[in-house]
């Protein structure tokens, strides 16, 4: 009866979580943000990252405790036992209560109390966090406080305080400001891709609750949080119906790889927070290592990978050089991509332009495996400004299917021409925040979808094998036959195939052009004959 008990409240919480919009940080935000950034640098931090690193450990923390607050009132609404208690009854191994680790409690107490507490208690709290051997306690048992002394915490846990975490993963959009003050940060790649296309991407391929999906480059694993949600918006009873299905979900079905340390700290936290216990979080250099042990493993990719140029061939993993010969990161990932999938596997994932029409021989043997050995669903080509003020790089998400004996018949084009937001570096709301996104949770108006073409785009995809076979090349989204793709040799650019439609021009004949030329010169002849005459 307990468990019962148990799985019902795990149904009706997952019931009641929906996948909320990303919304851009406000002009508040961005101002708190930028006084804590400032109070770190004048505190005597200099290295940007370990700013960030530190700053998102106590958003962290913050969050974990609005996470059991959560979870404490619901239980008493619903009277019935917590489903999930982050901080134990009991004390530490040091004699502190793990209730005065919790942000309510440690936002209150003077700054070398809130000193003492965070360095002695918090973080070898946090660095064991899911319990001894989870990814959690994996990257986090190198994690360290660095903040050289009381007065900068407490000052920072003021600031952070006045943060609001009500978007379960507003820390990530934090986090994603505090990147775009970094002169490298273009270089090494480290944004999260927006959430509104995370979230198309994820439901366009409409995960099931058996699935096992990877995203190599993970980062803060923004695709696999918005993977969960989607789960528990769209299967939440059959997540947790059993014990076997409930392990699945935080054991077996989330899979990310980065090489970067911190991301791995920040992924694995972001998953905790979004209530996946022990998903596999490894630190790995995709390209760089050889894939064998993950090949063939994946039913799902969805990945925007950092595209950095080019590597040498002595760094890049061979069984990838075995698929194409190239130094091109853009195409290695996608033979990573084809390498992890097992058969009749999907991916989506976002690669810049280059990649459909790239003249080299590399990109053509890629272009060519997709259509020909394997099924190409989709080329879903992206504003240019959708990455901005990160990137301004043209981009498309591609979406296909592994299979190993071809499949393609038609592929499908849409032309994503907005998306929600001002496509400039400012990237503003057009719409109400319920009208953002491809599940906007309110309709749409006809007038609406020259602001956002998410919701359309879904709408489409559902419908490739009736109306969108009939669509003509000059709608936003249409139909191209196999044939056709192998004629233009492979090109993939949705302008390849789109017809545009020129209003026509009526242009006057030449010879009343003349004639009216003439009349003109003549009444020109004339004013002037009166001219002279009173001039006598």
């Amino acid at each position: 009866m307990a468990k019962r008990s148990c799985e019902h409240t795990l149904y009706a919480q997952a019931v009641h979580r929906t996948v909320k919009e990303r919304v851009l940080l406000t002009g508040e935000l961005r101002n708190q943000v930028d006084q804590l950034w400032n109070s770190f640098w004048s505190g005597g931090i200099a290295n940007p990252i370990e700013v960030i690193e530190q700053i998102t450990y106590l958003l962290f923390l913050k969050r974990l405790d609005e996470e059991q607050s959560a979870a404490e009132n619901k239980a008493r609404q619903l009277k019935q036992p917590l489903d999930r208690q982050i901080f134990p009854p009991g004390k530490d191994s040091r004699d502190t209560p793990y209730a005065h680790l919790r942000w309510s409690f440690l936002k209150g107490q003077e700054a070398r109390a809130q000193f003492k507490l965070v360095d002695e208690h918090v973080f070898p709290f946090l660095r064991t966090l899911g319990g001894d051997g989870t990814t959690y306690a994996h990257h986090m048992r190198d994690a360290r406080f660095t903040i050289p002394t009381p007065n900068l915490l407490s000052k920072a846990i003021q600031l952070i305080d006045l943060i609001k975490m009500d978007d379960r993963d507003t820390k990530g959009d934090v986090y994603e400001y505090m990147l775009s003050k970094i002169a490298s940060a273009g270089q090494n790649g480290q944004f999260r891709t927006p959430r509104h296309i995370i979230q198309l991407m994820v439901a366009l391929n409409a995960p099931k609750p058996t699935d096992i999906v990877c995203d190599p480059a993970s980062g803060t694993c923004g695709f696999l949080v918005a993977t969960g949600e989607y789960l528990r918006e769209h299967h939440a009873f059959d997540l947790f119906a059993t014990e076997k299905s409930r392990r699945h979900f935080n054991e077996k079905l989330f899979h990310g790889f980065d090489s970067d340390a911190t991301m791995l700290r920040i992924g694995s936290m972001n998953l905790l927070l979004h209530g996946v216990e022990n998903p596999d979080i490894q630190r790995r250099d995709s390209l760089a290592e050889e894939n064998k042990d993950e090949a063939g493993k994946y039913t799902l990719v969805l990945a925007n990978p950092p595209f950095a140029g080019s590597l040498d061939y002595e760094s890049t993993a061979k069984d990838l050089q075995q698929i194409v010969k190239t130094k091109k990161t853009e195409l290695l990932f996608l033979a990573l991509f084809l390498r992890l999938l097992e058969t009749g596997g999907r991916a989506a994932v976002i690669v810049p332009d280059g990649v459909l029409f790239g003249s080299s021989n590399a990109h053509k043997k890629l272009r060519t495996m997709l259509v020909e050995e394997h099924k190409l669903d989709a080329v879903i080509s992206l504003p240019s400004g959708a990455f901005k003020p990160y990137a301004g790089v043209s981009t498309a998400i591609l979406m296909f299917t592994k299979t190993g004996v071809g499949g393609t018949d038609n592929v499908w084009f849409y032309d994503v021409q907005a998306d929600g937001y001002s496509l400039d570096d400012k990237r503003t709301a057009l719409l109400a925040e319920d009208k953002l996104g491809a599940t906007p949770r309110t309709a749409l108006a006809e007038a609406d979808h020259a602001k956002n073409n998410l919701p359309d785009v879904l709408k489409r995809w559902g419908q490739r094998d009736g109306a969108e076979e009939e669509r003509p090349r000059t709608a936003q989204s249409f139909m191209v036959p196999r044939a056709e793709i192998e004629a233009t040799g492979y090109d993939l650019s949705l302008n390849r195939y789109k017809e545009v439609v020129h209003e026509e021009v009526v242009h006057t004949p030449p010879k009343v052009i003349l004639a009216e030329l003439k009349a003109l010169e003549l009444e020109i002849q004339e004013g002037l004959k009166e001219l002279e005459a009173m001039l006598g």
